[in-house]
């Protein structure tokens, strides 16, 4: 875990309420529609990479998902979090403090799902770094649900710059082992009612042919 980019979002955390932070939403529903459009079970391991402080993960287990990892830069969000979804009785869920192009995933999973973690990574190492996790993170024939803001979005966030993605970006990037199933343009709101454009791509990844490994 880079010390700088981890002791960034920590204070970021420490300084700032939910209600202050600009991504917050009190409901995932973006999510949640392409992640019942994807089909999966309740049994499908899924995993929240910059999950944060999301509600997420709460709406998962609550919908009856036993398998639920969150991911994220920040111990300190990871561990705000935790408390509440545990004050909630939510014990489906595991929990993650890591930086993801540095994280070496144990294990695969039918569902990597990402809001506004890819964007940030302008550098095309830190990128290169992130597709190679998802690749050892997800399964064959499981689905990748990518959100990023999009072309017209903000083209920086948090201090930070970002990168900005269509679909189409997003499917160039990962290349022929994965399919555009479905994207939804979304516009977020930040609590402070300013408009964030968002684009959601859903993906399938290919499973591998006779044969292949």
């Amino acid at each position: 875990m880079d010390p700088d980019q981890a002791s960034y979002w920590n204070d970021i955390y420490r300084r700032k309420a939910e209600a202050e932070l600009s991504w917050h939403e009190d409901d995932p529903a973006g999510s949640l529609k392409l992640i019942a459009l994807a089909g999966i079970g309740p049994d499908s391991a899924v995993i929240d990479i910059g999950g944060g402080t999301s509600r997420l993960a709460g709406a998962l287990t609550g919908r009856g998902f036993t398998d639920v990892t969150v991911l994220d830069l920040s111990a300190v969000a990871i561990g705000a979090a935790r408390d509440r979804l545990e004050a909630q009785g939510a014990q489906a869920v595991h929990w993650i403090a890591a930086d993801v192009t540095r994280w070496m995933p144990a294990r695969r999973y039918g569902l990597w799902h990402d809001r506004a973690v890819l964007h940030f990574l302008v550098e095309a190492a830190a990128r290169a770094a992130y597709l190679d996790r998802l690749e050892r993170a997800l399964a064959p024939d499981g689905h990748a649900l990518i959100a990023t803001f999009a072309p017209d979005g903000p083209d920086r966030c948090s201090g930070l710059p970002v990168l900005r993605y269509g679909p189409g970006d997003l499917a160039r990037m990962l290349g022929p082992g994965y399919r555009l199933l479905a994207e939804r343009r979304y516009l977020h709101r930040t609590p402070w009612g300013s408009p964030q454009p968002f684009q959601y791509s859903l993906f399938r990844r290919a499973a591998p042919q006779d044969g292949e490994n």
